[in-house]
């Protein structure tokens, strides 16, 4: 009997060690990604909420710089340079730190974003973009610190901070005009020299319609200044495929001269072990 209660304690511990009891956070971690224009943005932020208590001027001190949520510092990403108050803000991630007054607020992007909150010690090299924008009064009280990306527009989207009674928004401008007028200009002007290129070697390696790929290469070379060895070694190939042995071995060796320089011996073995083939060595 004893030895049952012993066991049975032995069990009831294991089991009390390994269980763990999960509740709610009261300040939730939140993720929201938007596709503004053709960028991807993506915001990061654990959100408090007001639970009876005043937060502007109280909570959040005004004239005090703040991590714009709870636990680590909000971070929003872009996928592309983006402008924010006439400043480029790279590509990347950024974190975002307020610091708030009765009529207006400081919002500053930080390059920094590994904090547990405000950086401990702040490194002005560090600020990619910092703006002052008006605070706006809500019509009602809003429970819980949100951060929205709102008023989408082709080229820009308002990031929005809400809470309390109060609502700020920071313009952010993308590059949508810019990426779409490349986009036009490289359909429009046709397939580049890699597209003729990737769609001969394709040819030349599935088997199919080699004569079309010999088209394809040859406009492939006349737009490339300086053809790489492994480019010429494609070509060499297509030659060979074709019959045409004296172009086979013409490229191969200009191919295997460029190999050579390059000090790349995979492709000089190769080159010489087609030379051999075709009676060239």
């Amino acid at each position: 009997m004893k030895k049952l209660v012993l066991f049975v304690f032995a069990v009831t511990l294991l089991f009390s060690v390994d269980a763990q009891i999960e509740t709610p956070q009261p300040s939730p971690f939140t993720k929201i990604e938007q596709k503004v224009g053709l960028t991807d943005v993506t915001l990061e932020y654990s959100r408090p909420s007001m639970k009876g208590r005043k937060i502007f001027g109280d909570l959040v001190p005004y004239g005090k710089m703040w991590r714009t949520g709870a636990n680590k510092n909000t971070m929003v990403t872009f996928s592309d340079d983006v402008v924010v108050d006439g400043t480029t803000l790279k590509a990347g991630s950024y974190a975002i730190f307020v610091t708030p007054g009765e009529s207006s607020w400081d919002v500053i992007f930080y390059s920094d974003i590994e904090n547990w909150g405000t950086p401990r010690e702040w490194d002005d090299s560090k600020v990619a973009a910092k703006t002052t924008v008006n605070t706006y009064e809500m019509p009602m009280a809003v429970e819980t610190w949100t951060i929205s990306i709102d008023d989408l527009k082709s080229n820009s989207a308002q990031i929005g901070f809400i809470w309390e009674n109060t609502y700020v928004g920071v313009k952010v401008k993308v590059p949508t005009d810019a990426k779409v007028s490349a986009s036009i200009e490289k359909t429009m002007a046709g397939p580049g020299a890699g597209d003729y290129y990737s769609a001969a070697v394709y040819n030349l390696t599935e088997g199919k319609d080699l004569d079309k790929a010999q088209i394809w290469m040859d406009k492939a070379m006349s737009m490339i200044e300086n053809p790489g060895f492994w480019q010429l070694r494609q070509q060499s190939l297509l030659y060979a495929k074709l019959g045409d042995k004296k172009k086979a071995i013409e490229t191969a060796k200009k191919s295997l001269a460029g190999a050579e320089a390059a000090g790349n011996a995979d492709y000089v073995k190769m080159n010489k072990e087609s030379l051999k083939e075709w009676g060239a060595l």
